[in-house]
């Protein structure tokens, strides 16, 4: 048994699921479970938001360990799920270290969606909160110019490793920008409407719900880490949108509608 391998191909599939946004609880379970999976009984890991220790001890009494930096996080449920079944193929089939080794690589370097799909999801996204908090047919269609807007913005901003709170904020002002000029000169009717369903686009919904299972869970540091996180995501989307409606009352006296 070749427990260096075992503890490599533990923490890369912990790697991955952090990568992807899964809950803490859900990747010491993988872990944990793949190296049991081989007779690795005596397993630690010590996992936050932003990497992972992962110590095992053989038989003998020898202690390895390996510690991974998690340097870029995203959602990508499709990952999640795949490694998901991965380890509890694991347990119930006897797979070779090979299989597991290759199945790992194939699933993280799985291609995610296109930009044009994700530009376009995020243009009916916005479009339809838009509708659902009463917003009228030129809310909609802007709202979905200003969805897919805020997507490319996005997309190239991550491209240049910007920081998260920077890029949230430019969200937030350009929904709210948009909406200004748009009810403004009657291409659209409630500004509040159309930058509410916009914002939804950058509200951290799987980080609150991660934040609140891993404290249940009592994974507390990461549960805290993962609430300040959230926090400081809506201070920006409210930076953004706050500064640009201050600077439209403080220049053209107010919000027209």
């Amino acid at each position: 048994m070749d427990i260096n391998r075992i503890l490599q191909l533990a923490t890369l599939a912990g790697e991955i699921m952090l990568e992807s946004g899964a809950e803490i609880y859900r990747v010491e379970e993988t872990v944990e479970r793949i190296c049991h999976a081989y007779g690795v009984f005596n397993t630690d890991s010590f996992i936050t938001p932003t990497g992972l220790v992962v110590s095992v001890t053989n038989s003998f009494g020898i202690t390895s360990s390996k510690v991974k930096r998690i340097k870029s996080r995203t959602v990508d449920l499709d990952k999640i799920a795949l490694v998901n079944d991965l380890s509890r193929k694991i347990c119930s089939e006897k797979l070779t270290l090979d299989f597991i080794e290759q199945s790992l690589k194939d699933i993280k370097s799985n291609k995610t969606y296109s930009k044009k799909i994700i530009i376009l999801a995020s243009c009916i996204a916005a479009g339809f909160f838009t509708l659902l908090y009463g917003g009228s047919k030129k809310d909609f269609i802007t709202s979905l110019f200003i969805g897919g807007l805020i997507q490319i913005v996005n997309l190239k901003l991550n491209s240049i490793q910007t920081n998260a709170f920077f890029i949230n904020a430019i969200g937030g002002a350009l929904a709210s920008f948009i909406a200004l000029i748009s009810t403004s000169l009657n291409l659209a009717d409630n500004t509040d409407k159309i930058v509410i369903g916009s914002l939804m686009l950058l509200v951290p919904g799987l980080v609150i719900t991660n934040a609140i299972r891993d404290t249940l869970a009592g994974d507390l540091m990461a549960g805290n880490c993962r609430a300040v996180e959230a926090f400081l995501i809506a201070i920006a989307i409210a930076v953004g949108s706050g500064i640009t409606f201050s600077l439209w009352f403080n220049y053209f006296g107010g919000v027209f509608k």
